[in-house]
């Protein structure tokens, strides 16, 4: 690659990085301020407790509970771009990205395929089935699978490679 695409690649990947921060920086704040200051500022102004709706704060939060393992996801992908953007090499950072992408992905697909209706209907929250038909969480639950896999082949290849190496 010529010195001035892998500039501008190495340029791409930090900008990139600075935009995963921000996304992830920006969600997380409004996570905070649904599940933490709002239900402050509703508890603090209700005549009782009993005003406030626990269940439904608890059933919010556990429709939620997908969301911080995604925001992992995200980071390791701008993790990545920042170690790919300081001159890393991409081979080893890649790999070890696409496995942590892929077990938070996997993670937060099963909990929301799985997790969530489950847990809901054992607080009383809500009615339904074992499994919620959610086609992004399988999607996504899928593809993370796939991409720990590939992770995991990368580094055995790389592996092989060193192997190859030393008998050269």
């Amino acid at each position: 690659m010529p010195t001035d695409d892998l500039a501008r690649f190495r340029r791409l990947c930090g900008q990139f990085r600075w935009l995963a921060v921000f996304m992830v920086c920006s969600v997380s704040a409004i996570m905070v301020l649904m599940f933490v200051v709002a239900p402050a500022v509703t508890l603090s102004r209700a005549a009782s407790p009993a005003d406030v709706g626990l269940i439904d704060l608890v059933e919010q939060v556990i429709w939620a509970t997908p969301t911080p393992f995604y925001l992992y996801a995200v980071w390791a992908i701008g993790s990545a771009m920042g170690k790919v953007s300081k001159g890393r090499l991409i081979q080893p950072t890649l790999a070890r990205a696409l496995r942590e992408v892929g077990i938070a992905l996997g993670l937060g697909g099963l909990l929301s395929v799985f997790g969530i209706t489950n847990i809901s209907r054992l607080i009383g929250g809500s009615q339904g089935s074992f499994a919620y038909f959610d086609v992004a969480g399988m999607t996504l639950g899928m593809i993370g699978g796939a991409l720990f896999l590939l992770g995991r082949v990368m580094d055995r290849a790389a592996d092989i490679q060193t192997e190859l190496d030393e008998m050269i």
